[in-house]
């Protein structure tokens, strides 16, 4: 089959990706090593939806993106089956010094962000059972410190209209069956073994089973694998933003009484938690610095099970939060990798290679905003091959639902590294 756009790796961005370029008329192929759609790093992730970014690029994409979730089928333009649901639960950021309200606030406003202030005694009373401690910085679990009485309390910033994806796999495979309504091959169990380059442009990709696969554009979306496939291509050499696969582990327990409502922010203990459909709670950490990060190398060797030290952690801080939780004896929850920017901002970017784009670094904060990931790749790549420079004349994104003009260069893989982010997943 001839093919204009191979897209490497089915995640929910190679998904969102082939959709928005095969809806667009792009004859597209999507090669993955994994058996479908979204069962890599896609499958392990919180799916939280939320809008506290520390550049106005962020905010303004999580916002547009979330229009996307709230009417997903409609979004999609096609009939998919079951779709993914979009849980509305709001978010409460609890305040936190490395991350201030004034910080993102007048991004919030700037975009039009729904969002209330909460006193620490307004915090108690929507959230009850809360500890609203302040116990800034997070310390490990068997330091002393982190078992000292409060020094003094906190409030949040809520967002309601913030929430979580119910399944992050099916929302992949719902993208990756509208992107086949649209003529979209998907090709699995496919290992990219040569990206073949002509006079400094791109012309096929080959597979391991030898398969040839001429093209015009590749698109590397291949999460933590998205390094080895620029060694490939034999680009990188220009990025000043690099980017390493990282193991994180999300813990999975039981609610508190009366469940949780509202899902938590917690940089002050390091955690974050959300409900989920069946009752139950899911608490991911925001890398504090007492934690040591999980750099791995080689992310085929991922250890799924998640371990208990990871989870003791996770659950112990969560329960110095909500004190009426119940720690198991048994760690339960999944692992996955994330691929990592320096400054926890994703490249969705052009490279020195002519027709070889990437989405990577997506820094497993970047689930949200799959909806406008699509057009983003699309609007650069429409951009650059009409012979523009994207570099020196960035493409730029116009949201659908919000009219609002994104600057593509926020993610450009040249740029300086994002002053002001938190140096942690929540970007």
């Amino acid at each position: 089959m001839a093919t204009d756009v191979v897209v490497i790796g089915a995640g929910v961005m190679g998904a969102s990706i082939a959709w928005e370029l095969a809806r667009r008329g792009r004859r597209v192929t999507v090669v993955d090593k994994a058996g479908g759609a979204g069962h890599g790093s896609t499958s392990a992730s919180s799916a939280v939806v939320r809008f506290n970014f520390s550049t106005l690029a962020g905010v303004t994409a999580a916002w547009e993106a979330q229009f996307g979730w709230r009417s997903w089928p409609e979004h999609l333009g096609h009939d998919v089956g079951e779709p993914a649901r979009f849980v509305r639960c709001g978010i409460a950021l609890l305040d936190v010094d490395i991350m201030p309200r004034q910080a993102f606030l007048p991004l919030f406003a700037k975009v039009g962000v729904p969002f209330e202030e909460w006193s620490d005694t307004q915090l108690r009373e929507r959230i009850p059972g809360i500890d609203v401690g302040r116990y800034w910085p997070p310390k490990r679990i068997d330091d002393e410190g982190f078992w000292r009485e409060t020094e003094g309390t906190l409030g949040a910033v809520y967002t309601p209209d913030a929430g979580f994806v119910s399944d992050p796999q099916l929302a992949a495979q719902n993208l990756a069956d509208a992107a086949r309504a649209h003529g979209a091959e998907f090709r699995f169990h496919a290992t990219v073994s040569h990206i073949e380059r002509t006079n400094d442009r791109v012309t096929a990709v080959t597979l391991a089973d030898g398969t040839r696969l001429p093209c015009a554009v590749v698109v590397n979306a291949a999460g933590p694998w998205s390094g080895r496939i620029n060694e490939l291509a034999g680009v990188g050499a220009d990025f000043t933003v690099r980017s390493r696969p990282l193991r994180q582990e999300v813990a999975h327990m039981p609610a508190p009484p009366g469940g949780l409502g509202i899902a938590v922010a917690d940089l002050d203990l390091g955690t974050y938690l959300r409900g989920d459909t069946g009752g139950g709670l899911l608490i991911g950490g925001t890398e504090p610095d007492c934690d040591p990060l999980q750099w791995i190398e080689d992310p085929d060797a991922l250890t799924q099970h998640p371990t208990m030290a990871v989870f003791e952690a996770q659950v112990t801080r969560a329960a110095r939060r909500f004190p009426e939780l119940t720690i198991p004896n048994r760690a339960r929850g999944v692992a996955g990798v994330y691929d990592v920017t320096d400054d926890w901002t994703p490249v969705y970017d052009r490279t020195d290679l002519d027709g070889f784009y990437v989405a990577m670094g997506t820094s497993g904060n970047q689930f949200k905003n799959a909806p406008v990931v699509g057009g983003f790749l699309a609007a650069i790549i429409e951009h650059t091959e009409r012979g523009a420079d994207h570099d020196e004349r960035p493409a730029r994104y116009v949201g659908e639902h919000t009219g609002l003009e994104i600057d593509l260069s926020a993610f450009s893989r040249k740029r300086p590294l994002t002053a002001g982010n938190s140096g942690t997943v929540l970007g």
